[in-house]
C-alpha cells in the first residue's frame, strides 16, 4: 500500500521527469526571431520577439569596425563596405530591412539585460589578422563584464582563435566552437564547453553527439529548419537546435 508520502514522491518524480524530457533539446532563435512582422535578421526587435515567444536563446553576430567600435551584423561588407575597414561614422546611418537603425553591441546587450530569461548567443565573426581577433575578443568580453552579463552571454566563433582567446579571457564563460572539423575530444582538450556544428556535420559523425556527452561538452546543431531534421535531433539527443523556425521546433517539442 503507497503512503500518502509515497504518493506525494511518485508524483514529483513524474513532474521531474515530464519537465526533463520536454526541456532536453533547447531552442536557440538563428540571428533572433526575425520571420514574424516588423522584425529583421540581428534586429533589436528580433532580440525582443524571440524573447516574447520563451526560446532558451537568441543568437546574433558581432564585428568591429576600423575605430573599435562592435556592431551586430552578419556579413562583413555591407553596402560595399567592408565593415572591419571601415569607421563607424560612415556606416551609422544605415538601415535594415524593417527600418532599424545598424545596432552596436552595448544597445543590444542592454535589451538583453532587460529580458534577463533569454540567453544571448554571441558569434563573434571571423577578422583578417589574429591581431584583430584577439581585440575583438577584449572589447566584447569587456562589455559583458562591465555590464554584468556573464551569466547571460554564451559565445561561437567559427575562428578557432577568437574560441582560444575567448576561453584565455574569460574562463568561466561557455564557449563552442563553430567550424566543424574538430572532434569533440579535441574541443574538450582545448577547454571548449561544447561544440556547435552543421546539420552535415553531425549526419556524416554520427556518434559526436554521444561522445561529446560522454564527455561533458554540450552540443548544438544549425541551421535546422524541416520538421523532420529537428525531429532527427531531438531523437538523437542534441542539447540545442539553432532555427529560422522556433515556433514550429516549439510545437513539435510539446508534441514530444
Amino acid at each position: 500500500m503507497i503512503t500518502k508520502k509515497g504518493f506525494l514522491c511518485i508524483v514529483l518524480i513524474c513532474i521531474l521527469f515530464a519537465s526533463t524530457s520536454f526541456a532536453e533539446t533547447k531552442i536557440i532563435s538563428h540571428r533572433g526571431f526575425w520571420k514574424t512582422e516588423s522584425s529583421a535578421q540581428n534586429s533589436l526587435t528580433a532580440l525582443q520577439k524571440a524573447a516574447d515567444i520563451g526560446v532558451y536563446g537568441s543568437e546574433f553576430d558581432v564585428l568591429m569596425t576600423k575605430d573599435n567600435v562592435m556592431i551586430v551584423n552578419h556579413d562583413g561588407r555591407i553596402k560595399d563596405m567592408v565593415i572591419e575597414k571601415t569607421f563607424y561614422e560612415e556606416l551609422s546611418s544605415i538601415t535594415l530591412s524593417n527600418g532599424e537603425r545598424l545596432p552596436i553591441l552595448e544597445e543590444y546587450l542592454l535589451l538583453g539585460k532587460n529580458n534577463k530569461k533569454i540567453k544571448l548567443i554571441l558569434e563573434i565573426k571571423s577578422l583578417s589578422t589574429p591581431e584583430k581577433e584577439t581585440q575583438a575578443v577584449i572589447n566584447v568580453t569587456n562589455m559583458v563584464k562591465k555590464m554584468g552579463m556573464e551569466k547571460q552571454v554564451e559565445y561561437i566563433a567559427f575562428s578557432l582563435h577568437v574560441v582560444k582567446e575567448l576561453i584565455r579571457l574569460a574562463p568561466e564563460a561557455t564557449v563552442a566552437y563553430l567550424n566543424g572539423d574538430l572532434s569533440p575530444q579535441e574541443l574538450k582538450n582545448i577547454g571548449c564547453s561544447g561544440l556547435d556544428y552543421h546539420i552535415n556535420v553531425y549526419k556524416k559523425h554520427k556518434n559526436w553527439i554521444k561522445e561529446a556527452h560522454k564527455l561533458g561538452l554540450t552540443t548544438n546543431v544549425w541551421t535546422v529548419n524541416e520538421q523532420k531534421d529537428m525531429e532527427y535531433f531531438i531523437n538523437e539527443g542534441i542539447d540545442y537546435i539553432t532555427t529560422d523556425e522556433p515556433l514550429l521546433l516549439q510545437q513539435i517539442l510539446f508534441k514530444n
